[in-house]
């Protein structure tokens, strides 16, 4: 897996499904097939995961106010861990599953909690120079 040239076997994608039955939501055999032509595509020197600037090539992720915090989340990631990324933004995501993103998110500094500072950090990112810090507290 993770070679563009390599094709994904039955094998490889029963293992994709085991490793996200754990940690997302179910994944259907054609969602990992074109989801792995997806991850071939941006893994474009084939190492077998994706940098955050093979990230930044998707036009919709890199105009998200929220882009450079998703990428400290997704710098690296290979086929595995792409898929169950990916699963949190899936319509049959659960809830919780939705929740651990989005407080993952909004935990800049990883600590477990999202602080004062945090969420200001957070609206910082979404206002940009519009609101004042000021404005922000």
């Amino acid at each position: 897996m993770g070679n563009s040239s390599s094709m994904l076997t039955q094998y490889d994608i029963e293992e994709v499904q085991e490793y996200c039955q754990n940690l997302c939501s179910t994944v259907s055999q054609q969602e990992i097939v074109s989801l792995y032509q997806r991850f071939c595509q941006l893994d474009r020197n084939a190492k077998g995961f994706i940098s955050a600037d093979e990230f930044l090539s998707v036009p919709e992720f890199a105009m998200n106010p929220l882009s450079q915090r998703l990428l400290k989340m997704v710098d690296g990631l290979n086929f595995k861990d792409f898929v169950a990324f990916l699963s949190a933004f899936s319509a049959k995501a659960s809830v919780q599953q939705k929740v651990k993103l989005i407080f993952k998110v909004y935990d800049s500094d990883g600590n477990g909690k999202v602080s004062f500072s945090d969420m200001l950090e957070v609206l910082r990112d979404l206002s940009g120079s519009f609101i004042s810090d000021v404005q922000r507290e």
